[in-house]
């Protein structure tokens, strides 16, 4: 449920003046220090002030870009008074919530914000201030694929918890989606040349604002990790083919986000940015109009265009990027001049580790189909017959080969198969063969005792634990002192790979990097063990399936 984010100030703080030139770790019992001097940082673009919460420097909504509709991200103007950032901007309009399904809602615990499509901000955590430290930097993007999400959508986005463990500057990042971000009108001449990706040069220009000043928030310009889970992981893959981002980022973690092969090509991109003049009734000449339609009108026609587009293509025999033709990157040959296959794509990011994995269990059928949580052995078996037909025999082998620990008979249908854990394989097998950086391989088994389990290790549950925020999180974790134990180990070996790029510490077994012989997996439980292709025979039976 929406959450109301109201921040009381007054007796809670205790004012404290700092001078924003002196070094910053704030030294103080107080959990909230907030004032007129206090987290004072200068930026390329006006001083910001922020807040000090346990501790750490905490700065929210910074704006880095504006843009008109459909046109590439510019510096904003610049200010000359000290600008308040102690609360979060707005978010990219998307689709309203206007209902949920309520215990999903009370596990994710969602916070929708308030939207604007000026929406062109980060936010920061950092231990010290203009202290001269060189952090390591993680820059966060969010999922929701390439149409919604935010960086305050979920709890486990906080970076506080991340930062104050790993002594890290942690920055997560709005930016446009939907069809504010991803629609190709480069049919209509020069001045929308560059309209199917601005979503995408949004983070770019992150990107460039990390590099610019995070120094001045005890950040290394020269150490930065972008890291994102779902579209955000999706997100991470597209920046490693884009030449404008090279240089802006030194390491990479994608989370359940391999589900995209291939961009969509921009003869089909193009046909969806004709159709939706044609649904609005504009003529070519009238494109300049869309700028001046409401969003809400603007969303309907383009769900109506994606739909006839989509019809058109199905008719042809066409292919669809990531399941169906959706808002996304476009290979533009400008912004993206290479599809994910190509050698010189690859190339781009040939020195930039990654880590890369997914969780057991994603978008489960038990989900969709709560009966299945009921299910009988025989009843399970059934349901995959009409799947696996005689095969279904060797895929049950193949799940106690590959997930010897699996009990319950709705957990031999809930296992990914088909989507996350398929393209995290591929995916780390052309960039190990590719050669280059190490790629480090994880999967996420730890199951959620939350409502009698139904949760499992279920599509973003990995987010708690990898921010160190259980405690922020217990709806979705219970909480537990087995959830706080993982997500020490989990946490560490994130803040470990943006120091180094290489997750490894005392606390897992020796993580060996992936190759596509061996299959190295770090498999993330109560008992964390290194597999070598543990579900190869599974994946090879769901192939196709």
């Amino acid at each position: 449920m929406k959450k109301n984010a109201t921040i009381l100030l007054g007796s809670l703080a205790v004012l404290l003046s700092l001078s924003p030139t002196q070094s910053s770790k704030a030294q103080t019992a107080d959990p909230i220090i907030a004032n007129a001097k206090t987290a004072v940082v200068a930026t390329d673009l006006g001083k910001v002030r922020g807040y000090i919460h346990n501790n750490t420097f905490t700065y929210k909504g910074i704006p880095y870009a504006q843009s008109e509709r459909f046109m590439p991200p510019s510096k904003p103007k610049a200010w000359t008074d000290v600008r308040s950032s102690m609360t979060y901007g707005p978010v990219c309009p998307t689709d309203p919530t206007t209902s949920v399904f309520d215990v999903l809602e009370f596990a994710f615990n969602h916070n929708w914000g308030y939207t604007n499509e000026n929406c062109q901000t980060l936010n920061v955590w950092t231990p010290g201030i203009n202290d001269q430290k060189k952090r390591p930097v993680m820059v966060w993007l969010h999922g929701g694929g390439f149409a919604a999400g935010s960086a305050i959508e979920l709890p486990s986005y906080d970076g506080e918890n991340l930062s104050k463990k790993g002594d890290v500057v942690v920055v997560s990042v709005n930016h446009r989606l939907n069809i504010l971000g991803f629609c190709d009108l480069s049919s209509f001449g020069e001045k929308y040349k560059k309209s199917a990706n601005v979503g995408m040069m949004d983070i770019v220009v992150a990107l460039e604002w990390v590099k610019a000043n995070i120094a001045n928030f005890g950040g290394d310009p020269n150490n930065v990790t972008i890291f994102g889970q779902s579209g955000g992981g999706a997100k991470v893959t597209t920046l490693m083919y884009a030449p404008s981002a090279k240089g802006l980022f030194h390491k990479a973690i994608n989370q359940s986000g391999s589900y995209r092969t291939s961009f969509l090509e921009q003869e089909d991109s193009k046909r969806v940015g004709e159709a939706l003049l044609e649904v609005l009734g504009l003529k070519p000449n009238q494109v300049d109009s869309l700028q001046k339609i409401s969003y809400e009108k603007l969303n309907e026609a383009g769900k109506k265009a994606i739909q006839k587009v989509q019809s058109q293509m199905k008719a042809e025999g066409k292919s669809f990027v990531g399941g169906g033709l959706g808002w996304g990157p476009v290979h533009d040959g400008d912004f993206l001049p290479y599809q994910q296959v190509d050698p010189a794509g690859m190339a781009l990011a040939k020195d930039i580790p990654l880590l890369i994995g997914s969780t057991k269990n994603e978008f489960m059928a038990s989900l969709m189909n709560p009966a299945i949580r009921e299910f009988s052995k025989e009843q399970a078996i059934d349901f995959l017959k009409k799947k696996y037909a005689d095969q279904t025999d060797n895929y049950l082998q193949a799940v106690e080969k590959a997930y010897p620990n699996t009990t319950k008979p709705s957990d031999l249908i809930d296992i990914d198969v088909n989507m996350f854990r398929p393209g995290t394989v591929k995916h780390a097998n052309m960039k190990s063969n590719f050669g280059g950086a190490p790629v480090y391989a994880y999967m996420f088994t730890w199951q959620s005792p939350v409502m009698d389990g139904m949760y499992k290790s279920i599509h973003c549950i990995d987010l708690a634990f990898v921010f160190n925020n259980i405690a922020r999180c217990e709806e979705m974790t219970g909480g537990g002192k087995e959830a706080h134990l993982l997500a020490d180990k989990m946490s560490q070996a994130w803040i470990n790979f943006a120091k180094t790029g290489n997750p490894n510490h005392k606390g897992l077994p020796n993580w060996l990097p992936y190759s596509a012989e061996k299959g190295a997996t770090m498999i993330f439980d109560n008992q964390s063990v290194l597999k070598f292709h543990h579900d190869k025979e599974l994946l090879s039976i769901t192939a196709g399936k």
